[in-house]
């Protein structure tokens, strides 16, 4: 099947036609799933634990249709049958999902801006427009980003005050977002953009959350699909929206990942497999 992978010392991205397909045989407690489209986070190519399997794979989103599903489990209890449209967020040290057939586990769906707000940052999930939280002010930072815009949308749902930092051209879009205040980050004096210098900003009673790489070198993002059940449903409600700044074409593979670390996405950059 078609695939990127990482090869070499050091891993580089190559594109092959002939990468081995995962069967249930292999894969017993996890779902086989042909993949529509995965997207790029900026700097997974520097995560440690994505190197951990024996050919790494890129891409821990997941966008796809479920071929089989695990045979370890009641099939009747199956979350999910085949032919079903899933989506999902993979665990980063297992192979990636830059490839025609992939596969994930019912636990892993979730989305990590969601769980910084209310498991990390303990804002109750209320989504009307009056709550206890509008005493409370997020930061988010560069809230135009792939996960910044989740961020925003989740913060101004339940009834904060959103600050928002991004580039003069992307103001008017954080604010579509919700943003109240947005502040341009090449002209605002805030920090040099390191997790360790929000500590700056942040108030006495204040919490740093980050779904990447934190001061205390934990990562803050957890797989768990009633999250995303309810994330999901709100999308059906137009309360929330994701926001695709490209599409490649798996073989422009190249291009993404340039476009990606050119820092100024709006929202993400998505690989389209089949």
């Amino acid at each position: 099947m078609r695939a990127v992978i990482r090869t070499g010392e050091p891993k580089t991205l190559t594109f092959v036609t002939d990468h081995p397909e995962p069967t249930p045989s292999e894969w017993p407690e996890s779902y086989i799933i042909r993949t529509h489209a995965t997207a790029l986070t900026r700097d997974e190519l520097t995560w440690s634990e994505s190197l951990i399997p024996k050919i790494p794979i890129p891409g821990f989103d997941l966008a796809g249709i479920v071929l089989a599903t695990p045979k370890t489990l009641d099939h009747n209890a199956n979350a999910f049958k085949p032919g079903d449209e899933v989506y999902s967020f993979t665990k980063s040290s297992w192979q990636g999902n830059a490839r025609e057939i992939s596969t994930a586990v019912e636990k892993e769906m979730a989305l990590s801006a969601r769980q910084a707000l209310f498991i990390l940052g303990k804002l109750r999930p209320e989504f009307t427009v009056q709550s206890s939280n509008s005493r409370v002010r997020v930061l988010a930072i560069a809230a135009s980003g792939s996960v910044g815009i989740w961020g925003v949308q989740f913060a101004h749902l339940v009834g904060t005050e959103v600050v928002g930092t991004c580039g003069p051209s992307d103001a008017d879009f954080a604010k579509s977002l919700g943003a109240d205040i947005v502040l341009d980050y090449q002209k605002a004096n805030l920090l040099e953009c390191t997790l360790e210098d929000v500590w700056k900003i942040a108030t006495k009673s204040g919490q740093v959350i980050s779904v990447a790489e934190p001061p205390e070198a934990k990562k803050l993002s957890e797989a768990n699909g009633k999250q995303l059940t309810q994330i999901t449903g709100l999308i059906e409600q137009e309360k929330v929206n994701g926001v695709i700044d490209s599409v490649f074409g798996l073989e422009e593979y190249k291009a993404s990942f340039e476009k990606l670390q050119g820092g100024h996405a709006k929202g993400k950059i998505v690989p389209k497999v089949n």
